[in-house]
């Protein structure tokens, strides 16, 4: 036996021993049913007035018929009842999915409870270890993030810099013929200086850091529209509750991959961003666009959304909307002691 299963089974029993004994009373349960059912029956046939007769009549067919399907009735009901909390195990194992927790599977009494209470037991605990391990995961991603982007900006950057600052000298100094062609690679260093900021700054916004949110956000949508083409509606609230970096850097790194998947799958024309707090205090983020739509196949960035929702414990909702496009929402619950404390303004709509 593994030291995980180990630890998990209890302190003093390991899980085979555990297992033991419950299928032990398990099978009694059910011996002991069957047998209270043909002593009932067996009672019932000594003390009423009917009598079998050798060979069997064919009016006592009858009667025997009914007996055997008064006892099977019985034993069916009470097996039905007894097992019943399996029904519900297996329809909780088809639909479990940890990105999507799930409402637990009523438990009962007896052996069978004991045993949906350990697979209720198993989820939690599943759960817990599967955010935990996301949590260091995105963690160490956004540090790697960090790393690159500030490496980007301080060598490479600052090395372009450097290229394009010889290369104005070298065009003030150099022939008439020569001077159209170092334009040209100007040009080339000055874009490929622009590319290498607009990477560094998607790996880590500085602006979320710097400014905060409603920035980062209208920056975000800013260089999406300027790269995709595609027109952006906002509807950002003017006056968000403090929800803290992790929640905040969450919420962006959604927004991020939803226009992102946009822009590479969707064929839209226009693309509606809002980011708006509810009067419980809860935020809510919604991406909808007017492209194809059509059924969703969550991939990695899908499920890389997924589970950065669950580290805040937010919801995570993404669908076909009624007229065509994808819808994803984003409902980030109201921090301890959070939410606005007074009526919520109506968001400050935007276009571009």
């Amino acid at each position: 036996m593994t030291a995980a299963a180990s630890r998990h089974a209890g302190p003093g029993r390991d899980a085979r021993g555990r297992a033991r004994p419950m299928a032990s009373a398990l099978l009694g349960r059910i011996m002991l049913i069957n047998g209270l059912v043909f002593a009932a029956g067996l009672t019932v046939l000594a003390l009423s007035p009917a009598t079998i007769s050798s060979p069997v009549l064919l009016t006592e067919v009858p009667v025997l018929a009914a007996g055997l399907a008064l006892m099977l009735g019985a034993n069916a009901l009470l097996l039905r009842r007894g097992l019943a909390p399996l029904a519900a195990l297996t329809a909780l194992m088809e639909r479990v999915d940890l990105l999507r927790p799930s409402a637990r599977c009523p438990g009962g009494g007896g052996e069978l409870g004991a045993l949906v209470g350990t697979f209720n037991a198993m989820l939690d605990r599943l759960e817990a270890e599967r955010s935990a391990s996301s949590a260091h995961a995105l963690a160490a991603q956004e540090a790697e993030r960090q790393r690159i982007a500030r490496e980007l900006h301080d060598e490479i950057g600052q090395s372009l810099t450097v290229v394009l600052l010889g290369l104005k000298r070298g065009v003030d100094r150099a022939p008439e013929d020569l001077r159209e062609d170092l334009r040209t690679v100007q040009e080339t260093v000055r874009a490929s200086l622009d590319e290498v900021r607009r990477i560094a700054r998607r790996l880590r916004p500085g602006v979320l850091d710097d400014l905060g949110l409603p920035a980062a956000m209208n920056a975000l949508m800013s260089e999406f529209s300027e790269v995709s083409g595609v027109p952006v509606t906002r509807l950002l609230d003017p006056r968000l509750p403090g929800m803290g970096g992790e929640a905040e850097l969450v919420i962006y790194r959604i927004a991020q991959e939803g226009l992102t998947n946009v822009a590479r799958h969707a064929g839209a024309s226009h693309v509606e961003v809002s980011l708006r707090a509810e009067q419980e205090g809860a935020v809510v983020l919604r991406i909808a666009d007017d492209g194809r739509g059509g059924p969703i196949r969550e991939g990695t960035g899908i499920r890389g959304m997924r589970e950065r929702a669950l580290l805040i414990g937010a919801g995570l909702s993404i669908g076909e909307r009624p007229r065509g496009g994808t819808e994803v929402r984003l409902t980030v619950p109201a921090p301890p002691g959070g939410g606005p404390p007074h009526a919520v303004p109506p968001p400050v709509q935007e276009a571009t």
